[in-house]
């Protein structure tokens, strides 16, 4: 049985796949949800990275809008494509077939076997199966979602993006009790890209080596423009969790998402008293840096090397 991944498509999330691809799981689909930018934009990524990296998994077209109230992009940071380069970007390739992400996903989660998701978006796909079907929901085995901040935010001072975009289907996800273990902005902020990881990216000389180092080099260039050593390397930590667990820990704990407020919604709130709540949910406490930088890096190079 292979594992499921459900992406809005940046460049850290074509590098989280990649981590995926590169310790030989198997995937049986990606399901793409709005976030980074529209639902048209993401889609356009997909398929771009599908054919600059030989993907031949199914790749399905899911939830354009949140369960509630207006869209959320982060394109002020990232740009129009969501996919900010210092050069090469992905390069044009034919529309995606209309495959339906809530279709797919459910066909899926009825065949025998664990199944394992990788979620590095907001979590609207997710949550639709969950109101829809939740029989089938029930029987996700693991949910490893990249968002939350245990601490603070990013896009606004209490919320992280991925939760802000969609803090109702966070919500849904957790009444239903899936087996939630979050990666959240705290914990990513440990493994830093910086610009001295571009060179080796680029020295790999395969036809996908410039393409990667200047999509790597322009990520990076988030952090360095606003002053800082590097940029926190996102999904791939997420990623990293998923497909090495041995690489991160976590820890059970009470989640919660605010659902109101200008300046709280979206802010995920972490128990980690059994004492003053059940807990539902799980959150990671700890990744080994070098560890998780060597095979999220190791994964750059060798495609670049292709």
């Amino acid at each position: 049985m292979g594992v499921w991944i459900d992406t809005d498509m940046g460049f850290d999330d074509i590098a989280a796949i990649l981590v995926v691809t590169h310790v030989k799981l198997d995937i049986s689909g990606i399901s793409l949800v709005f976030g980074n930018t529209p639902l048209p934009q993401v889609r356009i990524n997909a398929a771009g990275a599908a054919k600059a990296f030989g993907w031949t998994f199914p790749v399905h077209t899911g939830c354009a809008m949140p369960v509630l109230g207006a869209l959320e992009t982060a394109q002020a940071i990232l740009g129009k494509t969501g996919i900010p380069t210092k050069g090469k970007g992905l390069p044009a390739a034919p529309p995606l077939d209309e495959s339906d992400a809530f279709t797919a996903l459910c066909r899926w989660l009825e065949a025998d076997g664990p199944h394992r998701i990788l979620a590095l978006g907001p979590l609207t796909n997710i949550a639709a199966v969950a109101l829809a079907r939740p029989a089938l929901a029930a029987r996700i085995t693991e949910l490893i979602w990249m968002g939350g901040g245990v601490t603070s935010g990013n896009h606004t001072a209490s919320a992280e993006f991925n939760a802000l975009a969609d803090p109702e289907a966070l919500a849904i996800v957790l009444a239903h009790g899936l087996p939630l273990r979050m990666v959240d902005l705290d914990l990513c902020r440990n493994v830093v890209a910086t610009p001295d990881d571009v060179a080796p990216v680029r020295a790999a000389g395969g036809s996908n080596a410039t393409l990667l180092a200047d999509m790597l080099d322009g990520y990076i260039d988030i952090g360095t423009s606003r002053g800082r050593h590097g940029m926190a390397i996102y999904d791939p930590c997420a990623s990293v969790a998923f497909a090495a667990p041995e690489i991160a820990s976590f820890r059970p704990a009470r989640i919660d998402v605010e659902l109101q407020g200008q300046h709280t919604r979206g802010r995920t709130v972490v128990e980690t008293r059994a004492t003053h709540a059940t807990f539902n949910a799980e959150y990671a406490i700890d990744i080994d840096v070098e560890k998780a930088r060597a095979l999220i890096f190791g994964a750059l190079i060798d495609e670049a090397s292709r």
